[in-house]
């Protein structure tokens, strides 16, 4: 896993009472689930997806997203993630909320440095000032793409200066992680649409 060079304000210069020194170190604890013998993509899979072939799910497509955080007010312990509106000209996903990211390119060398390149040219944020913590486990679509979630933190949120790419991103705003983890913010569709994952209602967002 390739990591970029840490930001002035780093795991390594925060106490250990600070909110997101402990998260990170929490993040850096996490394995994911023993492989039992599947191959990479098989010990992956998630619940819900055994009606796709095995055929189908080993040529899956690789993506990369960046779940970065970091902390909102001044420091006061709300933990808020980083999104974006995708731009409404786009042949795919047109003005749908998501996280940075993108599909993996001959040219990337692994998940991380994906994510981190993407996030990059989308919103702006230089991979100097994230400090990659963890990969969590990979989730299979139902469209063919393996997406790998990359968890990084923004120690210093003071030096990042958004910056949207406007052929990909329409706005950059954030929302607390709190309404990620909540049952019931999670919705099994959006606008009565089924979706292959579950969805948020968005709340508390700028």
């Amino acid at each position: 896993m390739t990591a970029a060079t840490p930001s002035r304000a780093s795991l390594l210069t925060l106490p250990d009472s600070h909110g997101l020194a402990t998260l990170a170190r929490q993040l850096r604890r996490y394995e994911p689930p023993p492989s039992s013998g599947q191959t990479d993509w098989q010990q992956h899979e998630t619940p819900g997806s055994s009606e796709t072939s095995v055929g189908q799910r080993s040529n899956y497509a690789r993506a990369s997203v960046l779940i970065c955080l970091f902390e909102g007010g001044d420091y006061d312990g709300d933990l808020r993630v980083r999104l974006t509106k995708r731009a409404s000209t786009l042949s795919s996903h047109p003005g749908d909320v998501s996280l940075p990211g993108g599909k993996r390119e001959e040219g990337d060398a692994d998940d991380v440095a994906k994510a981190l390149r993407e996030a990059k040219e989308e919103i702006g944020l230089g991979p100097s000032l994230v400090e990659v913590v963890t990969v969590l486990q990979p989730y299979a679509t139902k469209i063919g793409i393996m997406v790998v979630p990359v968890v990084g933190i923004l120690f210093d949120k003071n030096a990042y200066r958004p910056a949207t790419n406007p052929a990909e991103v329409e706005v950059i705003f954030d929302a607390p992680l709190e309404m990620f983890l909540q049952d019931e913010n999670r919705s099994g569709g959006v606008d009565g649409r089924e979706v292959s994952a579950p969805s948020f209602q968005l709340s508390n967002s700028r």
